[in-house]
Order: C-alpha cells, then sequence, then structure tokens
C-alpha cells in the first residue's frame, strides 16, 4: 500500500527553495525555504520577475536562455545541475545550484518554470579557500 503524500505540505517544508514563474518570467510561486534563502517574503516576490534575485550582469544572458527554453520546450538544467551567482535581498552575492522542471499543458505549450534552488554560498567559499591555499603552496614549492 502507498501512502498518500500531501505535495503542498512537502513544498511548505521543503530545504530547498521552490520557485515557479509563468512564461514571461514573472514568479508565480515562492516557497519558504526561497524566503528564507532570498530574503524577500511571498508576499514581496510574487508578480515579480525573476530580476529580482538575477545579478544584473547576468541578467542579460538568463533572459537569452530563458526566451530559448520557453521556445523550444527543452532545458539541459533538468538533469544537469546549474551553478550560478543569485542576489540576496540585502544585497549580497549567493552561489547557488538549479535544477529546472517546464511544466506543460494538455497542448504541449510551457505553462510554468520550475527551479528548485539549493544555496552552495558555503561550499563555493570552502573551494575557493582551497584553491587559495593550493595555489599558495605551488607558489612555494616551485620557488624552493
Amino acid at each position: 500500500m502507498n501512502p498518500t503524500i500531501d505535495l503542498d505540505a512537502f513544498v511548505r517544508v521543503a530545504g530547498d527553495a521552490i520557485i515557479a514563474t509563468d512564461k514571461d518570467g514573472v514568479i508565480v510561486f515562492w516557497n519558504p525555504a526561497a524566503e528564507e534563502m532570498f530574503g524577500f517574503v511571498a508576499e514581496d516576490a510574487l508578480g515579480k520577475s525573476l530580476d529580482l534575485i538575477i545579478p544584473e550582469h547576468f541578467r542579460r544572458r538568463h533572459w537569452d536562455a530563458y526566451r530559448q527554453t520557453m521556445s523550444s520546450g527543452k532545458t539541459k538544467y533538468g538533469k544537469d545541475v546549474l551553478r550560478v551567482p543569485a542576489l540576496h535581498q540585502d544585497g549580497h552575492t549567493l552561489s547557488i545550484a538549479v535544477t529546472i522542471a517546464l511544466l506543460q499543458s494538455s497542448t504541449g505549450d510551457i505553462e510554468a518554470i520550475v527551479a528548485v534552488v539549493r544555496d552552495e554560498t558555503q561550499r563555493w567559499d570552502e573551494v575557493r579557500e582551497l584553491r587559495r591555499r593550493l595555489l599558495e603552496l605551488e607558489s612555494r614549492t616551485d620557488s624552493v
């Protein structure tokens, strides 16, 4: 016997941010983990553009890819993880990992794009520090 799963309850308690946007990139869903991760409560995010969390110098590339996904109905980030910077409400930058799901109507049109987002800022900072230390050690070794 399979237990009944309350998907609404799951989305509310999930540790990853779950964000849905319509075909124009307007936020239509923002779970509590998204509130915690990005600092915007749902009321402040819903109805806004994803530009809310996209660093300005990445916006053009993001929207080019978004429009391509909407027109083609395909994304490689359903299985491949996209790692990009994002903005917190207070202006600091996050390093996030994203997977994408395309929600299609019965006619095959994309109705929404859902992103599952994990904050990897701490891991990214640790990797950057390890790389810095490795370069430092290599330069010491080279000078000996």
